[in-house]
C-alpha cells in the first residue's frame, strides 16, 4: 500500500548515558505506522550524523515532531528546527513532549516552531500528519496549538486515552546493537502505566495526567515485556512509570507472572514508599526474585512542616525505614531522592533530614540517596507562591535551556546560606558513601574510618566550618551526588562548592 507521508521523528542530545530507544518517539511511531505512515527516527544519543540525517530525511518528509524536556536538551531541539527552516522550510516543525505541553505559547512564540503538540501525541500526531499531508486545516484537531497568518491559536484540549488503546510502541525499529555499544547495556525503556494518584505541589505529572492511574493490564505488560526481552536479548529494563505499584495487585500479578515466565532479566522502577509498605515480606521478595534489582523513591524530606508544604501527606518518616528493611531483607537496593531548598524550608527542617537518612543509611546498606535543589520547572501548582516569593518564571525556550536539575534559581538561597547548605550537603554525602566504601586500599579505609566520627559529630551539632574531612576525602574517591530515580546510576553533577 502506498504510504501516506514521512514522518521524522528526533531525539535530541541530553546528559547521561541512554536507557535504550526513547520510549517517546516509539509511542507516536507504532500510531503512525498503523496509519500508513512511513517514519524515520532519529535519536541523537545513537547518530553521530544526526543533524545530516535531519536535513536529508526532511527533504521528502510531511513534518518533523521533536520531544523537548525542560532543561539543556532545549538547545538541541533549538539546533535542530532552526536547520530545517533554513534547509526545508515547507517542512512543519513540531515540538511536543513534557515542556511544550506545560508552556505551549512560550514554546509557539518561537520562530522555528510551527505546532505544538499537547498531552499524549499518540492520536494528536496521526490527526496532524494526516491534515498536513492532504493540506487540510488544522482548526479542529485537538490537543495542538498552532500559527495561522501570525496569530498564536490553541485548539480544545484532547482527552486522556487509555493507554491499551493505541497500537504498541515501535519497538521493532530500535538498533538496539547501536545502544548497547553506547551504554555497554542492552536496555530497555518501557512504561506499563502513566499518571499518579498524589498531587506533589512540585510535580508536573499531576498537571498533565490529572492525578488518573492509566495503565496496561498485568497479563498485557507479562507478554510484551517477556517477548522483547526474549526476542532482542534485553538483560535489563527500566520502567518509567510515575508510580508502577499504585494497583499492588497489578504489581504484584506483573512480578509474579515473570517470574513464573522464567525469562530472566533485572529490571528497575519508581514508587512511594506507602505503597512497598502495603506489602507483605514476602510479596517484596517476590519482587526480588522476578528480577527487581532496584527501586526509586521521591522521600523529599523527613521533616513534618516540609512534607506538608509539599502536599505529600501520604509519605511518613517510618514508611521510610520499613522500605529500606523490607527492600533490604528480599536483596533490593533503593535510592531516596531528596528536595533541598524548597520555599518555606528552614536549616532546622534540612538537618532533621539529612540526620534521619544518615540514620537510615546507618542501619541498611541497601540505601543511597540522590539530593538536589529545589528546581521550579513549568506548570507545577506552586508557582503562584514562587512568583510572591521573587522566583522569575522564564519566559523563552532559551530562558529554561538553562534550568536543569538542581538548578538554583532561588531568591531565598543564595550567598551564605547556600554556601552553608552545601557545605552540609557535602557532608551529609560524605558520610554515606564512606560507609559504604569498598575500596580496597589501605589509604581509602583509613580515611573512611577517620572521618565518620567527627562528620556525625558534625552532622548532630551543626558544625561546618574548617571541612578538613571532605578534603582529605577528596584525595582518595570521588563522592557521587546524584543518582538516577529510575535506574540508580550515577549521574553526572556539578561537584558543591566546599572551600
Amino acid at each position: 500500500m502506498l504510504k501516506r507521508g514521512k514522518v521524522v521523528l528526533f531525539y535530541p542530545p541530553y546528559d547521561g548515558p541512554p536507557l535504550g530507544s526513547p520510549l517517546s518517539l516509539l509511542s507516536l511511531a507504532g500510531t503512525l505506522r498503523e496509519a500508513n505512515f512511513e517514519v524515520v527516527l532519529i535519536d541523537a544519543a545513537i547518530e553521530p550524523r544526526y543533524l545530516e540525517r535531519i536535513v536529508e530525511e526532511c527533504e521528502s518528509a510531511v513534518c518533523i515532531g521533536i520531544s523537548v524536556l525542560t532543561g539543556p536538551m532545549i538547545g538541541g531541539a533549538i539546533e535542530a528546527a532552526t536547520l530545517v527552516k533554513s534547509h526545508a522550510p515547507e517542512v512543519c516543525v513540531v515540538f511536543g513532549g513534557w515542556h511544550p505541553t506545560l508552556c505551549p505559547e512560550s514554546t509557539l512564540r518561537e520562530p522555528y516552531v510551527d505546532v505544538v503538540v499537547r498531552g499524549q501525541g499518540e492520536i494528536t500526531i496521526v490527526e496532524l500528519a494526516s491534515a498536513l499531508a492532504s493540506k487540510q486545516p488544522l482548526d479542529l484537531i485537538a490537543g495542538i496549538s498552532w500559527k495561522k497568518q501570525g496569530r498564536l491559536i490553541q485548539n480544545f484540549e484532547r482527552r486522556v486515552q487509555p493507554v491499551d488503546t493505541f497500537a504498541p510502541p515501535a519497538f521493532d525499529m530500535t538498533d538496539f546493537d547501536a545502544y548497547e555499544r553506547v551504554s555497554g547495556k542492552r536496555e530497555l525503556a518501557y512504561a506499563t502505566s502513566v499518571g499518579c494518584p498524589y498531587a506533589c505541589n512540585y510535580c508536573t505529572d499531576m498537571v498533565v495526567y490529572k492525578r488518573r492511574f492509566n495503565a496496561y493490564t498485568a497479563e498485557h505488560v507479562v507478554a510484551e515485556l517477556t517477548g522483547l526481552v526474549t526476542r532482542y536479548r534485553i538483560t535489563h529494563v527500566a520502567l518509567l512509570d510515575s508510580n508502577f505499584p499504585v494497583d499492588l495487585k497489578r504489581a504484584i500479578a506483573i512480578a509474579r507472572g515473570i517470574r513464573d515466565s522464567a525469562v530472566k532479566f533485572s529490571w528497575t522502577f519508581q514508587a512511594s514508599t506507602d505503597f512497598i509498605c502495603r506489602m507483605n515480606q514476602e510479596e517484596v521478595q517476590l519482587l526480588a526474585d522476578s528480577g527487581v534489582s532496584y527501586m526509586g523513591f521521591g522521600t523529599e524530606s523527613t521533616s513534618p512542616l516540609v512534607l506538608k508544604l509539599m502536599n505529600k501527606r501520604h509519605q511518613r518518616v517510618d514508611e521510610m525505614y520499613e522500605t529500606a528493611r523490607k527492600a533490604s531483607l528480599a536483596g533490593i537496593r533503593i535510592n531516596f531522592n531528596l528536595i533541598l531548598g524548597y520555599p518555606g524550608e528552614t536549616e532546622a527542617d534540612r538537618l532533621l533530614t539529612f540526620r534521619t537518612m544518615s540514620d537510615i543509611g546507618r542501619q541498611f546498606n541497601n540505601v543511597r540517596f540522590s539530593p538536589n535543589i529545589f528546581t521550579p520547572y513549568p506548570g507545577i501548582p506552586i508557582w503562584p507562591q514562587l512568583r510572591e516569593l521573587g522566583v522569575v518564571e522564564p519566559q523563552t525556550l532559551e530562558d529554561w535551556m538553562s534550568m536543569p536539575l538542581g538548578a538554583n534559581l532561588l531568591p531565598w538561597l543564595k550567598g551564605r546560606e547556600l554556601a552553608r547548605l552545601e557545605r552540609m550537603l557535602a557532608y551529609f554525602l560524605l558520610l554515606n558513601q564512606t560507609r559504604r566504601s569498598r575500596k580496597t586500599s589501605f589509604a581509602q579505609k583509613l580515611t573512611s574510618f577517620l572521618v565518620q566520627t567527627p562528620v556525625r559529630w558534625r552532622l548532630d551539632s551543626s558544625f561546618f566550618s574548617f571541612p578538613w574531612e571532605i578534603w582529605l576525602t577528596q584525595l582518595s574517591e570521588q563522592i557521587v551526588k546524584r543518582r538516577s530515580l529510575v535506574t540508580g546510576q550515577a549521574l553526572p553533577a556539578e561537584p558543591a562548592n566546599v572551600c
